[in-house]
């Protein structure tokens, strides 16, 4: 019961991520900027751990694209709570921008 309550969570705040029901600043810092971060830095090390103990490419190549659904999904999450912004033009366009440069830089690392 508590597991089928917390994946039912997880589906809502997936959802109201990618509609953009969120709020810009913490749509922003908190799941792109943090979690983002915390999120393809393990990605990063579990990659390394791989690539050191001589995984398989097919097993390094799962580990890279990991993070990947991730960073779109907080790519499309910013962009739409961004649309809903009713504050100053330039965080829009500032916070779309850093955000999609944030997710390339955290995927190429």
């Amino acid at each position: 019961m508590r597991v089928a309550r917390n994946f039912i969570f997880m589906k809502e705040r997936i959802g109201t991520l990618w509609w953009g029901q969120v709020p810009l600043d913490v749509a922003f810092w908190h799941f792109a900027i943090l979690y983002g971060l915390v999120l393809n830095a393990a990605t990063s090390m579990l990659f390394l751990y791989l690539l050191i103990n001589d995984a398989g490419y097919a097993v390094l190549t799962a580990a890279f694209f990991l993070p990947i659904p991730y960073n779109i999904l907080i790519i499309v999450a910013v962009w739409r709570s961004a649309s809903r912004y009713e504050g100053p033009r330039k965080w829009v366009d500032w916070a779309r921008f850093a955000t999609v440069l944030w997710m390339v830089v955290l995927t190429a690392s």
